[in-house]
């Protein structure tokens, strides 16, 4: 980094090193819904007497979610939403770890 004072070196590094924290959020939400939303649309269309007794036990925890097609869609919106929220914490606790020591 020729020309640049060493500030200028320190911000660059700084800024090199950080995280975005919403785009951690934005994708970890997106992986977790659209595993959720796959998992339950592909259990739909394979049918069957007892469709996804297991999967369908989250509805204890996501209130609404059912293994239907618009469980599916509800599910996703609740693992978007807790992804997100996870994605924001790690990129945060990543920025926090990684910010140079003055």
């Amino acid at each position: 980094m020729t020309g640049l004072t060493p500030q200028e070196q320190k911000e660059i590094r700084r800024e090199v090193l950080r995280l975005n924290s919403k785009a951690w959020g934005v994708a970890t939400g997106l992986l977790g819904g659209l595993g959720l939303f796959i998992a339950t649309i592909v259990l739909v269309i394979k049918g069957g007497p007892a469709v996804g007794q297991h999967l369908g036990l989250l509805s204890q925890y996501l209130p609404g979610y059912s293994v239907t097609t618009f469980g599916a869609f509800v599910g996703f919106i609740y693992l978007f939403v807790f992804g997100y929220a996870l994605g924001r914490i790690i990129g945060y606790v990543y920025n926090l770890s990684a910010a140079p020591r003055a």
